[in-house]
């Protein structure tokens, strides 16, 4: 895996010479309007570097966009990989590794999920401090890769506290409201039944989707500083009355793409 990597690594730096990001970001499902206000030097298309994961989902482009954002070099991954296409979670985070080879140490991760919380609603932000990932297989699995990091990583702090601080005080400025809380990955691709809403709420989660929790231990494995922000797109099953859809996620994010590319903007100009 760590040799794939590389290779991949080797490929987008025949693209992008010596262009270092300092910061990554993810971008969820429905968030790729981030890209319009990135200075873009240099696009590579996921499906153009060899054995890197290609997207399969609505609302997620499948590019990596290198250039400025408030005038710090960054790129932005436009789209993720799921378990649920069928990738490995070992596979699904060679996004995030590759991003750190290429020089990246910090790592925003986005995503659109479902609240638990009845203090939650659609168009809510909440910031990441602590997630359950024993739902999904942990991308760690099999032998260790000892060049991104130990055997048995602590998680304790997955999520920098710096950046939360960061974060909340920014969004404070912004008049941006950003709650806190814990988010939940599940393997998906069915949406999870209102027992096991109510299971996850019981283990303390507010909110709720399939990925991000897998690239935050591989990043923080790594060794790169971690900071995660869900967007509520909708709530959770049985929380409200209705059947859920991935409709229902990409018209909740677009509403909230203005904010949350202010909320970015300010965060990124402080790391």
């Amino acid at each position: 895996m760590y040799q794939k990597c590389l290779a991949c690594v080797k490929k987008i730096k025949g693209i992008i010479g010596d262009f270092v990001p300092e910061t990554a970001v993810v971008l969820g499902s429905g968030l790729g309007g981030f890209a319009e206000g990135i200075d873009v030097k240099f696009s590579v298309n996921y499906a153009d570097i060899p054995g890197f994961p290609v997207s399969t989902v609505k609302g997620h482009v499948g590019k990596l966009l290198f250039g400025f954002y408030n005038k710090k070099p960054i790129v932005a991954a436009q789209g993720r990989v799921h378990c649920y296409e069928g990738y490995t979670p070992a596979e699904a985070v060679i996004p995030v590794r590759v991003l750190k080879l290429l020089g990246a140490d910090t790592i925003i991760l986005t995503n659109a999920a479902g609240g638990i919380n009845e203090n939650l609603n659609p168009g809510d932000f909440m910031l990441i401090t602590d997630h359950i990932s024993f739902f999904a297989d942990s991308p760690l699995t099999g032998k260790n890769i000892d060049e991104f990091g130990v055997r048995f990583p602590d998680m304790s702090a997955v999520y920098d506290r710096k950046l939360i601080d960061i974060a909340l005080s920014e969004a404070k400025k912004l008049k941006i409201e950003l709650k806190e809380g814990i988010y939940a990955q599940v393997k998906g691709p069915q949406y999870e039944t209102p027992a096991e809403i109510v299971a996850l709420s019981r283990l303390g989660a507010q909110a709720v989707g399939m990925s991000t929790a897998i690239e935050a231990i591989a990043a923080k494995h790594a060794g790169m500083r971690v900071c995660g922000i869900s967007l509520i797109t909708n709530m959770a099953a049985g929380i409200w009355k209705k059947p859920l859809s991935h409709n229902e996620v990409i018209e909740s994010s677009e509403k909230a793409q203005a904010d949350f590319c202010h909320l970015l903007q300010a965060i990124i100009g402080r790391i």
